[in-house]
């Protein structure tokens, strides 16, 4: 067999392998967004391509008379929001510090994070929610938000720190020599040559509590307080009148954010992930 023969072989497996896959993951896509247009609130008559496409599903979303869905959607954008910010400032600070100082227990906090990053936040769920209850701070947004950039702090600072790494510690050295202290070099030098990853550890930090169900159906309780996971689920719990088709409208708008922040930082992403993950 001739090797023009064979590389065409590969590219043609190649291209199938890319189809196939394609086809798994845009399918069920394609069945939740056709579900959204479909009339009435069963699955069972839905088709991808609807033959009387209705709107009515996205405006019961957005009459507050009928459904709590907005309020749902601003207790995610909230939360996600917030543990985004908080996240990114305590991974920078964290990742930081590992990166540019030698001190005392350095190798052993590092570890402890590694093994941290190891074990998910629904592995605790007991000893979550007892904190929680203790400390007041069950059925509340901030209960939620302190759990989840908690979580996000071990796996991120790994990330964040093998990017710092890259960066020479040349300029701080230079800046110091110019009178730079410890907080100018941080912010002015190495942060704006940290976007990349900055970006990444944003991302990864909204994404995680925006689609979060366990630790939000855990730490809250009432429906004015639920994020979008826990009050989509409302809706297709119930024993009679689940709204199945409802359900798909409002997990298609689950997307509009997630894919705004995306596209967003998306320049960052491949900088960012691949700098991060050469040097520890």
């Amino acid at each position: 067999m001739s090797i023009k023969r064979q590389k065409y072989i590969r590219l043609t497996l190649t291209y199938l392998v890319i189809l196939a896959m394609f086809a798994i993951i845009i399918y069920p896509l394609l069945w939740i967004v056709g579900s959204s247009f479909n009339p009435g609130q069963s699955l069972s008559g839905s088709s991808i391509i609807p033959k009387n496409a209705t709107l009515s599903h996205y405006k019961e979303l957005f009459d507050t008379n009928q459904s709590a869905y907005l309020y749902w959607y601003w207790n995610s954008l909230k939360v996600s929001v917030l543990t985004m910010v908080f996240t990114v400032i305590l991974v920078s600070l964290t990742a930081y510090s590992f990166s540019r100082y030698r001190f005392i227990g350095r190798k052993n906090s590092l570890m402890t994070f590694l093994i941290l990053q190891m074990i998910p936040n629904f592995a605790a769920l007991i000893a979550i929610f007892i904190l929680a209850l203790l400390t007041g701070l069950l059925d509340t947004h901030l209960g939620l938000i302190l759990v989840y950039v908690g979580g996000a702090i071990p796996m991120n600072t790994w990330l964040m720190k093998g990017y710092l790494d890259t960066i020479p510690k040349e300029l701080d050295e230079s800046a110091k020599m110019d009178g730079a202290g410890h907080l100018r070099i941080f912010f002015q030098i190495v942060m704006p040559l940290a976007t990349p990853i900055i970006a990444v550890v944003a991302l990864f930090a909204f994404i995680a509590p925006f689609g979060d169900f366990i630790l939000a159906r855990i730490l809250l309780r009432t429906e004015e307080k639920y994020t979008l996971a826990v009050g989509l689920y409302d809706m297709v719990a119930k024993q009679f009148g689940a709204q199945f088709t409802t359900f798909a409208a409002g997990a298609v708008l689950i997307a509009v954010p997630i894919a705004i922040l995306f596209l967003s930082f998306q320049k960052y992403f491949v900088s960012g992930l691949t700098a991060g993950g050469t040097k520890g």
